[in-house]
């Protein structure tokens, strides 16, 4: 995805991918919790697709996590 944002798209998959593997959650039951299909998840998780913020709040519930820690830059 060539994206204005694509680094805060990276980052934004990064942060999920590292929540969802520190709850032992598999892409695929997460993708189920928020009602997206996998293939979804992980264009989300690599910054292959835009992603709204309806998504992003949801993920943020099924992982228990405050929304903007999603966003923090852990670099």
């Amino acid at each position: 995805m060539q994206n204005k944002y694509n680094k805060e798209y990276k980052n934004l998959g990064r942060n999920i991918a590292f929540y969802r593997k520190l709850r032992g959650i598999s892409q695929e039951k997460l993708s189920e919790i928020v009602n997206i299909s996998r293939t979804h998840m992980s264009r989300i998780e690599t910054a292959d697709c835009a992603v709204s913020l309806d998504v992003v709040f949801a993920l943020s519930e099924a992982l228990n996590v405050d929304t903007y820690k999603l966003f923090q830059n852990k670099e």
